[in-house]
């Protein structure tokens, strides 16, 4: 794994990554506890792959604990936050990763029930048991960033439509954040290697992968983007809140 933060640079740092059972959830989960923080690894119903997560973090001699939360759910989002208090007893850093809506079955509001409305009911659930120096993390794709200003595949357009919906929801809470002393950002990125996301897109448009990394000369893997994630609880707040990975010339228009 790419460690990008040094040891010990989250010393003391309690840390919840949502959809963190695999994945870019995964690896950041990793990369923050090998800097030295305790992770929460929220799953909604991969119990044995967030336990695998938490072992390796544990062989490496960090602290992580798996915690099952279906974020569409308040009442189960309460329950996991309800653990980390009795855990740990506060929060440091949440990073909100988990997102779909590609997926088959789920209801025609799905993305939209997680992608907007399940994030910021995590926001309200956690900052109760976040203090002032505290920070959250936003994680999204240029495709729903932008989604206003560039051209969207088709299939993915519910996605971005309802991830963006999300960042616009989040960012309204930022002057409410900033007055409690959280800082906020957004980590952008263009289509992720190896993602669930980008599985199904090339399911559903054959060769759409292999267009845009042509187009965009290269795509970040998944431990590339992770390494991203990860730098940005630590880094300074950037402009506009706003992290961006790798080219956006074809997206900022």
């Amino acid at each position: 794994m790419n460690n990008v933060l040094r040891p010990e640079a989250l010393a003391g740092t309690r840390a919840l990554v949502t959809g963190s059972s695999r994945g870019i959830g995964a690896d950041t989960a990793g990369m923050l506890a090998a800097a030295g923080a305790r992770v929460a690894i929220n799953y909604r119903n991969k119990e044995a792959r967030a336990l695998k997560v938490v072992a390796a973090i544990e062989a490496e001699g960090g602290e992580a604990i798996a915690l099952g939360g279906d974020l569409t759910d308040p009442a189960s989002v309460a329950a996991m936050f309800d653990a980390v208090k009795t855990r740990w007893g506060g929060l440091d850093l949440l990073v909100l990763n988990a997102s779909g809506g590609m997926e088959s079955g789920m209801g025609d509001d799905y993305a939209m029930k997680l992608n907007r409305d399940a994030q910021v009911n995590v926001l309200n659930a956690a900052l109760p048991l976040m203090a002032s120096g505290s920070r959250v993390i936003f994680v999204t794709s240029h495709q729903a960033h932008f989604v206003g200003t560039a051209e969207t595949m088709p299939e993915y357009l519910p996605v971005a439509l309802s991830k963006r919906a999300g960042e616009d929801a989040l960012r309204a809470r930022i002057p409410e954040l900033a007055e409690k002393g959280i800082g906020f950002v957004v980590v952008s990125g263009d289509m992720i290697e190896g993602t669930i996301t980008a599985t199904l897109l090339e399911r559903a448009n054959p060769g759409a992968i292999e267009s845009r990394r042509e187009e965009a000369g290269k795509l970040y893997t998944v431990n590339e983007f992770a390494a991203e994630v990860a730098q940005a609880s630590v880094d300074p707040i950037p402009e506009n809140h706003t992290r961006y990975v790798g080219d956006i010339s074809g997206f900022a228009g």
